[in-house]
């Protein structure tokens, strides 16, 4: 009995294509979506594609698919988009990339060529665009490709995908955002071991909106029947499905090739492993066509005709008739450009494995040199990566590692810099099997070490850069090179702080005792600067002793100290300079753009948006961060030195009201997902955010931000910021108890009173649970660090205010708030100009001053109603029910009557209801529905709070009919 290859039926899935199939209509509506189907080899994710791109097509979409090279980490990065876009060139023609094709020849290097006198925008030649400018230029083209027709992007195999790939993908499923594009990626969840990349990617992706996981699972004993019923075109007997099921336990791959091998009654005979039943199809192909599919095997699960001919060295007409064999039987499938695929990757893989040892390295060899020898045989940029691979496959360990060197390099240009660092720890795997590999590459291990160091911490692999920092320096000689010691020291000082595991102190002090005793040239002023600057946070006055000490040293050997690391705020800094030395940052800004030195640009627009940010200059300072921002994309270290970009420019935007795109720029660094610490800044202000906009994931946002404080260390810029969340997400929830236990927490911090610009802002949230929550001692203890804070720039001098205000009592409590507001007017920040205004609302009302209640109220409200601040705008409308103003703030007739006011009175006297119906000739019925309506109006929780709240907002003054005095007994 003959059995097709292929079941043309899809069993099994009718949920699957249904989840599909409604992720597409959302799609179409502009909703953002993307679908992750993930299962087992062979268990259907592609014949589900399939039947999907059919369905897909049919109602108008467009479908593309590309798939991820085996060589995984260490192939070619993009490789999947690179096979989608080649695609959209064979059908749309190079116009499609609208004038961009240099931008894109660095994933398909066919457009390289561009018409004399076209430039890119950027003004770059083809190999310098920027990374994120390249991700940029891909979502625009599928925007433009989805205008006209939903658009389906299909990756398959996103197990073997490289970082540049996880990159993109994040970017488009995060940030791009792009409307009608469905975005598909299957996966094996079978190759997910431990440490596998993916398994962190996928936990990330889930936390993105519009993101959903199928999961494929194996066939019941139905689901194996009906499949081998259509693969056998006759129903076939219990005992075949039984046994058919118990071998392959539903996996439909399986089955295929189970019932491909020949009549399924009889496969008893055969092995149980699955590399028996592929190898059974192999078998029976001819000799010849055996021999060429073992040495296809050796060159991937793609191959291009002209390579394997050249591997092969068959003539011509015998490698053509082998290859037709291998397809006629399904195990080949050839495409359109020429080249041939595996049509299992599984059956490549069984292939190989078949290989003997020598064999195995033989051909690994053959393929290593003939690409050597001619790059033109695979895909262009793909050379140093498939040399790589081969010669490491075939135990040419000095050849291997030079080629690993090189793709390191070419996956430097790229910005690809985790395919570098994997590139180079192959390098350092190598090398001890390489007796001259020293001279081989021109350089010693240590470098190699440094090399890989720095490759990780670009690439935000903090972890294992901090493990290389300790290897390199078991080798330094710390006598004869201290200053390349002290460099390993500064870097590992620093990364340890960046992962919380410790300050730093030690390995940074031990750096700079070693950088003393060097004599006075570039290097030692350039790790001299590297230390200060690391060192600022943990020791400020040693760190700006380093910084002179560098400062004086690059001024006598003539080094421009503009663009030191010190980034010259740290001694402005600590000289208390009034600008916070904002022209020498803007020189040091002008000089890097002059001299195109763009890590140091980078670095001073970070401190030039901080230092704007501080002086109240938020529009500044956001440009300069946005400025930042692009740079940092372009020269690909968005996740390291400019990391804190994006989250500086959500905090001036945070600042200036603009709080839309302050969510979308948080959204931004998460989606670039900053190692260690340095994703605390963006996440603790979107928590803030998302909790003053009642946010339904503000809960879960303040707890991941919440989570670093059980860190072992956090830069008191940190961790002071991580206080004010903890007592206002306790104040949002109402819970006065974790509210005041925070606020303690918070004041017994011994960094708070050194730290003015981080310290106000966690004392104003303080006071007001202290205030909330009646507690005289904290609100003395509030006043007492108040009182020895300086309060220099416009948001400090205005939460001061705030402070006094909050803490105010009596005729005081007005003018106090009345300054508080004023104060925050002039700083420009709309939110707590908001909530200060409902403060002397409150206030003003309790004075009696129903017009300026009026007023504060309504631009509380207008404000709250801009930023989309819910709380801030039903905090309002509670307000202006209860002094009695109608809809928008304006005067209106008293929320009470004047019974339920007299009635008032009487509970703020603490009387009971039966003793207030006695003094109101009323019966104590009526007295309690009289109570339950004003505890109603006043949006209390009980006659305590209704009386307290009568007494702050003067709704005792009213005037109302005097209450009777008691009747005799």
């Amino acid at each position: 009995m003959t059995a097709r290859a292929a079941s043309t039926v899809l069993v099994g899935r009718q949920q699957e294509v249904t989840a599909l199939r409604d992720a597409l209509v959302r799609a179409r509506a502009g909703e953002p979506t993307t679908v992750l189907v993930g299962g087992e080899a062979g268990v259907g994710k592609t014949r589900l594609l399939e039947e999907f791109g059919g369905l897909a097509t049919a109602a108008g979409a467009r479908v593309l698919v590309g798939q991820c090279l085996e060589l995984g980490e260490a192939g070619l990065p993009f490789a999947p988009f690179a096979a989608a876009l080649r695609e959209v060139l064979r059908h749309d023609g190079p116009g499609v990339f609208s004038g961009y094709e240099a931008e894109f020849a660095r994933l398909l290097p066919e457009l390289a060529r561009v018409p004399a006198g076209v430039a890119a925008p950027t003004g770059l030649p083809a190999s310098d665009t920027p990374r994120g400018y390249l991700f940029d230029l891909v979502a625009e083209l599928f925007q433009r490709l989805a205008a006209g027709q939903p658009l389906v992007l299909v990756i398959e195999d996103l197990h073997w995908a490289d970082r540049s790939t996880r990159d993109l993908i994040g970017f488009l499923v995060r940030a791009a955002r792009t409307a009608r594009l469905l975005l598909v990626c299957t996966y094996r969840t079978d190759e997910l071991h431990r440490g596998h990349p993916l398994r962190p990617f996928l936990a990330e992706l889930d936390r993105a909106r519009g993101v959903e996981r199928v999961e494929l699972g194996r066939l019941d004993r139905d689901g194996t029947g009906a499949i081998l019923a259509d693969l056998l075109g006759v129903e076939p007997a219990p005992r075949a499905v039984d046994d058919v099921h118990d071998r392959t336990q539903g996996n439909p791959f399986f089955i295929e090739e189970l019932a491909a091998a020949g009549d399924p009654v009889g496969c008893a005979a055969l092995s149980e492993t699955l590399r028996d039943l592929l190898l059974a199809r192999v078998d029976r192909l001819p000799e010849p066509a055996q021999r060429v599919l073992r040495i296809a095997a050796a060159g991937g699960t793609r191959f291009a005709h002209q390579l394997l001919a050249e591997v092969a060295g068959l003539p011509e007409p015998e490698l053509e008739d082998a290859l037709r064999a291998a397809v006629a039987a399904q195990l080949v499938v050839a495409d359109p450009d020429g080249d041939y695929e595996f049509r299992h990757a599984l059956v490549r893989e069984a292939v190989h494995d078949e290989l003997l040892p020598g064999e195995h390295a033989r051909l690994h060899a053959r393929y290593a040199a003939a690409i050597e020898a001619q790059p033109h045989l695979v895909a262009a940029g793909r050379a140093p990566a498939e040399v790589a691979h081969h010669w490491y496959a075939a135990h040419d360990h000095p050849r291997a590692l030079v080629a690993a060197r090189a793709a390191a390099c070419a996956a430097a240009d790229r910005y690809a810099y985790a395919e570098q660092s994997r590139l180079l720890e192959r390098v350092l795997e190598l090398w001890e099997l390489v007796p001259d590999a020293a001279d081989r590459l021109g350089m010693d291990h240590l470098r190699v070490l440094e090399d890989t160091v720095a490759a990780a911490t670009t690439a935000g692999d903090y972890n294992r850069a901090a493990t290389l920092t300790r290897a390199a320096l078991a080798e330094v000689d710390t006598v004869a090179e201290p200053l390349r010691a002290a460099c390993l020291l500064d870097q590992r000082g620093r990364l340890l702080a960046l992962l919380g595991k410790s300050d730093g102190a030690a390995e940074l002090r031990e750096a700079y005792r070693l950088a003393s005793g060097v004599p006075d040239g570039p290097e030692r002023v350039r790790v001299l600067a590297d230390i200060a600057a690391h060192l600022v946070k943990i020791d400020p006055e040693q760190a700006a002793a380093v910084a002179a000490e560098a400062m004086a040293a690059a001024e006598a050997i003539g080094v421009d100290v503009a663009l030191l690391p010190t980034r010259i705020a740290l001694l402005c800094r600590t000289d208390k300079a009034p600008d916070l030395g904002l022209a020498e940052l803007r020189r040091a800004e002008a000089l890097a753009r002059a001299t195109g030195n763009a890590p140091a640009l980078v670095s001073a627009l970070v401190h030039l948006s901080d230092v704007l940010f501080e002086l109240g200059r938020y529009e500044e300072s956001e440009q300069a961060a946005a400025a930042g921002v692009s740079e940092a994309r372009r020269v690909g270290i968005s996740r390291s030195t400019g990391a804190y970009l994006l989250s500086n420019r959500a905090e001036a935007l945070i600042a200036l009201g603009r709080w839309d795109e302050a969510d979308a720029a948080c959204a931004e660094a998460a989606r670039i997902d900053p190692p260690g610490v340095s994703g605390l800044h963006w996440l603790q202000l979107r928590a803030g955010l998302r909790l003053a906009r009642a946010h339904p994931a503000a809960d879960e946002l303040v707890g991941r931000a919440l989570a670093f404080l059980a860190r072992p260390y956090l830069w008191p810029n940190h961790r002071l910021p991580l206080h004010e969340l903890r007592v206002e997400a306790a104040l949002a929830a109402d819970d006065k108890v974790e509210a005041v236990r925070a606020a303690r927490s918070a004041l017994a911090d011994e960094r708070l009173s050194d730290l003015p610009r981080e310290a106000w802002p966690v004392l104003s949230a303080v006071a007001r649970a202290a205030a909330l929550g009646g507690d005289a001692g904290l609100a003395a203890e509030v006043s007492t660090v108040a009182a020895a804070l300086p309060a220099r720039y416009p948001a400090e001098r205005a939460n001061a205010a705030l402070v006094t205000a909050i803490l105010a009592t009596g005729g005081a409590a007005l003018p106090a708030w009345r300054a508080a507001v004023d104060a925050w007017r002039a700083a420009g920040q709309p939110y707590p100009l908001g909530r200060a205004l409902l403060g002397l609302a409150e206030a003003a009302a309790a004075a009696g001053e129903r017009d300026a209640v009026a007023t504060a109220v309504r631009e509380a409200a207008d404000l709250a109603a801009g930023l989309g601040a819910a709380p801030l705008a039903e905090q309002a409308a509670v307000l202006a029910r209860r002094v009695g103003l109608r809809g928008g703030g304006r005067p209106g007739p008293d929320l009470l009557t004047s019974r339920e006011q007299e009635v008032l009175r009487l509970v703020a006297e603490g009387q009971s209801n039966s003793r207030i119906a006695e003094r109101l000739f009323i019966s104590p019925k009526t007295a309690s529905v009289h109570v339950s309506r004003i505890i109603a109006k006043l949006d209390v929780s009980n006659r305590v709070e209704a009386a307290a709240l009568a007494h702050r907002l003067g709704l005792l003054d009213h005037p109302a009919a005097a209450v009777p005095p008691p009747r005799a007994r």
